[in-house]
């Protein structure tokens, strides 16, 4: 016989106080886990929404990052020529050769100071990027000091206006416009000139990277053995730029994943301590109706699933309470430092498939490790001494 689930709602509500201080632990341990994941998915995203499919980018190889790369201009030349570049409609490249290094600008609010990344971009950055858009004021103009600035460092940092300056190198640059890079990593950076940032750090006719798009995206391994069997090229490696740059999340994304989930597990020990003296104290008031219900012929195994299901409601309410307040991360968004890269990247909290997956097997076997012990005592319990406890 069975055990009706209407027996068990019953009992969670005839311990209402015992069941919402296990609820509310149990959903507080949730929400850290959640948030965790959530942030980790928000690095991953970002970069992500980074790159596109089907350009690719050309870095020096072992290179971990645009500003350990140098691809002479000599060999931005041989590779441009390429025919699976996709051209304009001028016959040139649809590709933007890169300069990448870092500035120190103070945060609003506090005297604290972070790396920035300032990106001199080539003319065909701009069509190249099209999820960068200008917000406020106008482009800069090629061979002046003047830069466009990310909406979150514009956010985020001080003296960051229209119309000021800020000091990369040895010279003053004038911020004329704002771009909005949306949910990219383009959007915590600075953007100008690449040959005027090449000659302020004497880099010579060195760049960081050489960034275009394919015709098909299919062409890409076409391409890659052509520059294998390139001898001039034999120093560089092309990738495709959404994988680039989900490289540069994976080391951070990894170090958040790793130490939150070992405090969520420090925290689930306690959760799941909570429920097993909740349950177990449900058992030990229980003695007499659990010995009157195998005296009406029910089953150990009724009686084990009874209060295991009793266990998994009380994870599953407060996990999905859990769940529901840490969407609302949703909504926050804030910067660090990618260990990728060594300067300021601004993204928020992300809730995916995945992270809902993760998170509700993460409550259920919380429910199930929290009410086994207690569930095995009830099914165990002699029948005649359950009855004369009374």
């Amino acid at each position: 016989m069975k055990i009706p689930l209407s027996y068990n709602i019953r009992n969670l509500w005839a311990r209402r106080l015992t069941t919402a201080l296990t609820v509310s632990g149990i959903a507080l341990v949730v929400f850290v886990f959640a948030a965790v994941l959530m942030l980790s998915q928000g690095i991953e995203d970002t970069m992500v929404a980074t790159g596109s499919r089907d350009n690719v980018i050309i870095i020096r190889k072992s290179s971990q990052s645009e500003m350990m790369s140098a691809v002479s201009r000599d060999q931005v030349g041989i590779i441009s020529t390429f025919s699976e570049i996709q051209s304009t409609n001028e016959g040139k490249a649809f590709a933007t050769a890169d300069v990448v290094t870092l500035i120190n600008l103070h945060k609003k609010g506090s005297n604290d100071m972070g790396n920035v990344s300032v990106r001199g971009i080539s003319t065909g950055a701009f069509a190249l990027r099209p999820q960068v858009q200008l917000s406020e004021g106008r482009w800069f103009q090629p061979g002046s000091y003047e830069i466009v600035v990310g909406n979150k460092i514009h956010d985020q940092f001080n003296a960051i206006e229209i119309g000021q300056s800020v000091q990369i190198g040895s010279k003053l640059w004038t911020i004329v416009g704002v771009i909005d890079g949306g949910k990219t990593g383009f959007a915590s950076e600075i953007w100008s000139d690449a040959d005027i940032i090449m000659n302020e750090f004497n880099r010579g006719t060195t760049f960081s990277s050489y960034t275009f798009k394919l015709k098909n995206e299919q062409d890409f391994e076409a391409l890659k053995t052509k520059m294998e069997t390139e001898q001039r090229l034999q120093d560089l490696e092309p990738k495709r730029e959404q994988e680039f740059y989900l490289e540069q999340s994976k080391f951070m994304a990894g170090f958040i994943n790793g130490l939150g989930i070992f405090i969520t597990i420090i925290f689930s020990f306690g959760a799941m301590i909570g429920a097993m003296i909740t349950m177990y104290a449900s058992v030990a008031n229980r003695t007499v109706e659990i010995g009157t219900l195998r005296a009406l012929g029910f089953r150990r195994r009724s009686i084990l699933m009874a209060f295991l299901l009793e266990a998994l409601a009380l994870s599953s309410i407060g996990g999905i309470i859990g769940l529901i307040l840490a969407s609302f991360m949703e909504f926050v968004s804030f910067s660090t430092t990618n260990f990728g890269t060594f300067s300021e990247l601004a993204f928020g909290f992300s809730l995916s498939a995945s992270v809902i997956g993760w998170t509700v097997f993460f409550f259920l076997i919380m429910g199930i490790f929290g009410g086994f012990l207690p569930a095995v005592r009830a099914a165990r319990m002699n029948i005649i001494n359950a009855l004369r406890a009374s």
